[in-house]
């Protein structure tokens, strides 16, 4: 059995998806790719080549607890409790997402992992059992975004998503343009940053004011605490964005979604609080080089890759001297099985 698994990188629509929001990722060419072959034994054994550390995971998995040690193990054993396969078996895994960046890696290797040990299930649910295995994991209550992006990707297009409804949507990619993706070096892991505490506070909002998924910006008005009014006020404004951004690259309008990119990222510096100044630094620098449209930090933030839509072939230009690792980025088609 041969699956692969793309990463994806998120457009605009940044900590939208854990509160039912709007987001537009992609998923890209980068993935992940495990090669596996079942056996009799009660035993999965997986060889990987970003870590040396071959996972041992003994059938049925039973009892696993949230850690906040992300190694690729616990994945393996968290994907195992989803699927629940009868047999274990051996295999390796290789990847070309870079770990860290904001770029998913984890997402693509819980696809290909759930679909190497025979998911059977409709692409939702696939998507759904990889969003437990994360959880499960790592105890980060992280959204779906990712896994479904993993999941449901089109080659050539980006994909509204209603994190409500859990429906996507294609939205053509404009032709001469790339998303170009520069690594800020800094990694973070989402256990030990600020992220579930960002959802809490979403949390706290929405128990004043209602579901921020269908809040308006007069709403806010009803939110005290100014902390909880500015997380409120980047969520309710970046679904507005999303659906401005989707309507925009679907009509090749790429100044206009470039525009927005670059008020998402001003959103999350000041009213969500997970930019940095090296983050910042980055977005400013790649908006002034000739042919980007627009630049943003991607994922969720405290570190990982700053994102931009620009013309093709522009980063040759922009980083003779590589000092920053940066990828282009294409639009791919989603997970895929073949005996």
């Amino acid at each position: 059995m041969r699956t692969w698994a793309p990463g994806r990188v998120n457009l605009i629509g940044e900590h939208t998806d854990y509160t039912g929001g709007l987001t537009l990722p992609m998923a890209i060419q980068l993935g992940t790719t495990v090669e596996y072959e079942p056996s009799s034994e009660p035993l999965i054994r997986l060889e990987s080549d970003q870590d040396p550390r071959e996972a041992w995971v003994r059938l049925p998995v039973d009892g696993l607890r949230p850690s906040a040690d992300a190694s690729w193990v616990r994945f393996v054993a968290a994907v195992a409790a989803q699927v629940g396969p009868a047999h274990g078996g051996r295999g390796r895994v290789r990847s070309t997402v870079p770990l860290g960046a904001g770029l998913s890696s984890s997402a693509a290797l819980e696809v290909a992992l759930a679909l190497a040990l025979g998911f059977r299930g409709s692409p939702l649910e696939l998507a759904l059992a990889c969003q437990r295995a994360e959880h499960a994991a790592i105890g980060v209550p992280s959204g779906i975004m990712d896994q479904l992006a993993s999941v449901a990707g089109r080659a050539g297009h980006a994909l509204l998503m209603d994190c409500s409804s859990l429906a996507t949507t294609p939205v053509p990619f404009p032709e001469g343009y790339e998303v170009v993706a520069l690594d800020s070096g800094v990694r973070r892991r989402l256990a030990s940053s600020a992220y579930a505490e960002r959802r809490s506070e979403c949390r706290a909002a929405e128990a004043v004011i209602g579901p921020l998924r269908f809040a308006s910006p007069e709403d806010l008005t009803g939110l005290a605490d100014p902390l909880l009014r500015r997380r409120a006020r980047h969520v309710i404004t970046e679904n507005a964005r999303v659906e401005e951004a989707a309507a925009a690259l679907g009509r090749g309008d790429t100044g206009a979604f470039g525009q927005l990119m670059d008020a998402s990222h001003a959103s999350l510096s000041s009213d969500f609080g997970v930019s940095t100044p090296v983050l910042d630094e980055l977005a400013s620098w790649l908006r002034s080089q000739p042919g980007v449209a627009g630049a943003r930090l991607t994922g969720a933030g405290f570190g990982g890759c700053v994102v931009a839509l620009a013309e093709s072939g522009g980063v040759d230009r922009w980083f003779p001297e590589r000092r920053h690792p940066a990828w282009r980025l294409v639009p791919a088609g989603g997970a895929t099985s073949a005996p």
